[in-house]
C-alpha cells in the first residue's frame, strides 16, 4: 500500500502538544475529567482538520463513553450523536446525554450514509472485532464524508492501559499481576474488554477497503510529534513506538 498524503493535522503535532497529552495521560485513572477533557479538545481539532467546517455536520462518535466530546463538537455547530454499549461508561462522569444510543460499534443501528462524520477514539482495542466496527463506520457515513478511526497499539507503551508495561509479559499475566497488587481486576480485562490490536492489523484492513467504498487519505501516529511520524513506515518500530494509529478515510459510498 502506498503512503497516503500527509495529514493536515501535522501542523498541530508539535513536541509541546505531545508532552502535554502524555502528562495528562497520567491522570486517566485518578482524574479522568482532566485527561478526557484534554483529549476531547484534541479530538475536535483532529476531526475539523480532516473534514473541514463542522457547522451543521452530523457526527457519530462510536464508543462515546461518558460524553466528554459532546460539548466540543457542538461548540462548532455540529450535531453530535454517540453510540456506547456499556451503561457504566455512559454514567461514569454524570454528564448529560442528549443524543446517545446504547449500541455496539460492531452493529450500528443506523441507516447507510446517515452521518457526515464517523469518529472513534481509543475504542477499537476494546472491541473483539475492530475491523467489523471499522466497516460499520464506513457504512453509516455518507459519500464524501469523513471516517476517523484512532486506536491504541498493543505493543506500544500504553497498550496495557492501567496495567502499565506488564502487558509485555502477556495480557492474561498482566491482569493477574494487577489483581494481586490492587485487590481487584483491572477495568480493562485482557480478552474481555481489551485486545491485542496492532498497527499492521489496521493498515492491512485499510488496504482491503474497496475504493468505491472509501479511500484512505491519512495514516499517522496520533500522539507523536510530526517529525517522528516516519515510524509508521517501519514495521517493528511502528508497533513499539507508534502508541496510537489514526486511519482517516474519505467515504465514496457504500456497496
Amino acid at each position: 500500500m502506498s503512503a497516503p498524503p500527509r495529514s493536515p493535522f501535522a501542523r498541530r503535532a508539535t513536541l509541546r502538544r505531545a508532552a502535554g497529552l502524555l502528562n495528562d495521560f497520567r491522570y486517566e485513572q485518578t482524574d479522568p475529567d482532566r485527561f478526557y477533557s484534554a483529549l476531547a479538545r484534541d479530538s475536535v481539532d483532529l476531526v475539523a482538520d480532516h473534514h473541514g467546517d463542522l457547522d451543521g455536520a452530523v457526527i457519530l462518535d462510536v464508543g462515546g463513553g461518558p460524553g466528554y466530546f459532546a460539548d466540543g463538537f457542538r461548540a462548532l455547530g455540529a450535531r453530535y450523536v454517540s453510540a456506547e454499549p456499556d451503561p457504566a461508561e455512559l454514567h461514569a462522569a454524570a454528564l448529560p446525554h442528549r443524543a446517545t444510543v446504547r449500541a455496539s460499534g460492531m452493529d450500528l443501528p443506523f441507516a447507510d450514509g446517515a452521518f457526515d462524520v464517523c469518529f472513534s477514539s481509543n475504542v477499537a482495542e476494546h472491541v473483539r472485532d475492530p475491523w467489523r466496527m471499522g466497516t460499520e463506520m464506513l457504512r453509516v457515513t455518507r459519500p464524501g464524508g469523513t471516517v476517523i478511526l484512532s486506536y491504541t497499539l498493543w505493543y506500544g507503551p500504553f497498550g496495557g492501559h492501567e496495567m502499565g508495561l506488564t502487558h509485555y509479559l502477556g495480557g492474561a499475566r498482566a491482569a493477574r499481576m494487577y489483581t494481586r497488587r490492587h485487590g481487584h481486576p483491572p477495568k480493562n480485562l485482557y480478552g474481555t474488554s481489551l485486545f491485542r490490536v496492532t498497527a499492521s492489523d489496521g493498515l492491512r484492513w485499510a488496504a482491503t477497503v474497496p475504493t468505491e467504498t472509501a479511500t484512505l487519505v491519512a495514516a499517522f501516529p496520533r500522539y507523536l510529534p510530526r517529525r517522528a511520524w516516519w515510524v509508521m513506515r517501519v514495521p517493528v518500530l511502528r508497533e513499539l513506538l507508534g502508541s496510537n494509529l489514526v486511519l482517516v478515510f474519505r467515504s465514496g459510498g457504500v456497496q
